[in-house]
């Protein structure tokens, strides 16, 4: 059954006060073209600057995500309106903010949902695309004590877990069975803290606008008794501060009794949404953050870059070559006998490709190189390397075929062994570092597991 887009029916806003910059702001949300995507737009600076929701302009992740052009330019704490946004299903829609921060609301994604119904949704005339997953996909952070699965599902589904070391949270666990359910299970639970973090990040500067309203406080009652005098000054409350037998500052009632990881879930919804194309998979995530869902939709992002390239050069689908020797054609200008590379086995856009060579006798350069003992030319095997690098560097432009890739030095070139009729050469290059129009790459070249070549690139893209 054939899903179509969706847009908001008409336009609707709500003025709040941004949790960090303590700013009172008013968001509009109005309707989109059918492939606008999720566009903020900040009002209140000149010239009225669109800033996509997208994961390449994700300035911070230290409390919330923030999204930017520029040091100037810039929308924070996003992910509860795009937690909203894409539980409702909604594809296109523009978010004008007069400030530099989104009302925090009362912490959860449920204000900026009802208010989004309240608008009405509208089918739109396109059909909507999924990123869906061939195989299973892992991220771990170590440091950060994160590990996250995706596996292939008909949907998306959510498998929460979190362990905090706090004897009134200890472990909680969560699942959303499909997005359904996130409306009435999900969008109201609260953004939450600790007490010691709300008294550092006050004194740094900022949660201007936090206040026990619009966010859930665990302190110890042990512990954090001595710290409430100090927080009751902070805020200017006129009311002693207490702690509740849950382990919550003042009377706050739970909305759900798992209700801090529910509000993780919100999050990381929020967050995939910067992929820019709804997800059909299985996410099982143990303490996962807006650190770790970023560097995640990250890794998507380059998967879903490779399906693109793939479905405009590759007309075969297989998961053992991205690009076969058809497709490379259509990107490299190259051809017979100077085309060296067969195929691309693994690409991941902006950091490595692979490349294959199939070495056989009946090469041309072997009728006049040691006839009597034929030897691949070194130079070529570099040339080879070069090309497989070019590769990676034109589908850097959204364009490459009107592009050719030129290499302006090869430095630290290394050969270590014969090439012979009858090896297949494997190319490995790595991105030292990209620029729009320039790269330095590493490239290795194998037989089987032996390196039989090295070198440093340094390649410029032109205009053919």
């Amino acid at each position: 059954m054939k899903e179509f887009k969706q847009t908001i029916s008409n336009e609707i806003s709500y003025t709040g006060v941004g949790l960090h910059h303590g700013e009172v702001a008013t968001i509009t949300f109005k309707p989109a073209e059918v492939n606008e995507g999720i566009v903020f737009v900040r009002t209140d600076l000149p010239d009225q600057p669109e800033i996509p929701a997208d994961i390449d302009n994700v300035m911070d992740i230290s409390r919330g995500t923030t999204l930017g052009l520029s040091k100037k330019v810039f929308v924070s704490t996003v992910e509860h309106v795009l937690a909203a946004i894409k539980g409702l299903r909604i594809d296109n829609i523009r978010c004008e903010v007069n400030g530099p921060e989104v009302p925090v609301a009362d912490g959860s994604a449920s204000v900026f949902l009802k208010l989004l119904k309240e608008a009405g949704v509208t089918e739109q005339d396109e059909e909507r695309e999924y990123f869906e997953l061939t195989e299973p996909i892992s991220f771990s952070a170590p440091e950060d004590n994160v590990d996250i699965v995706i596996v292939p599902s008909n949907e998306l589904k959510i498998t929460f877990m979190v362990d905090y070391q706090h004897k009134n949270l200890g472990t909680q666990y969560t699942w959303l069975p499909s997005l359904d359910v996130f409306e009435d299970d999900f969008a109201p639970a609260r953004t939450f803290c600790f007490l010691h973090e709300i008294l550092a990040l006050r004194e740094a500067g900022l949660i201007k606008g936090g206040s026990l309203d619009n966010a859930l406080v665990v302190a110890d009652k042990e512990k954090d008794a001595k710290e409430l005098a100090k927080l009751k000054k902070i805020f200017d409350y006129k009311e002693d501060i207490i702690i509740s037998e849950s382990g919550l500052l003042n009377t706050t009632e739970l909305r759900f009794y798992n209700e801090f990881v529910r509000h993780k879930v919100v999050d990381l919804i929020g967050d995939i949404s910067l992929l820019g194309m709804p997800i059909k998979g299985h996410i099982l995530a143990a303490r996962s953050g807006h650190k770790t869902n970023v560097e995640l939709v990250k890794k998507l992002k380059q998967i879903l870059k490779k399906q693109e390239l793939q479905k405009i050069y590759q007309k075969k689908k297989t998961t053992e070559v991205v690009f076969d020797i058809n497709a490379i054609m259509k990107i490299l200008p190259h051809r017979y006998p100077f085309l060296l590379v067969d195929k691309i086995t693994d690409f991941v856009p902006g950091e490595s490709i692979t490349g294959i060579k199939n070495v056989t006798i009946n090469e041309p350069f072997f009728q006049g190189h040691f006839p009597e003992h034929p030897v691949m030319p070194g130079v070529l095997i570099v040339e080879a390397m070069a090309q497989t690098g070019g590769i990676m560097l034109l589908n850097t432009m959204s364009n490459p075929e009107e592009y050719v890739a030129y290499f302006a030095s090869i430095d630290n070139v290394k050969f270590r062994k014969p090439v012979l009729p009858g090896d297949t050469l494997r190319f490995e290059l790595k991105a030292i570092s990209m620029k729009t129009f320039i790269t330095k790459m590493h490239g290795d070249a194998y037989v089987g597991d032996e390196k039989v070549c090295e070198g440093d690139f340094l390649a410029k893209v032109v205009k053919k």
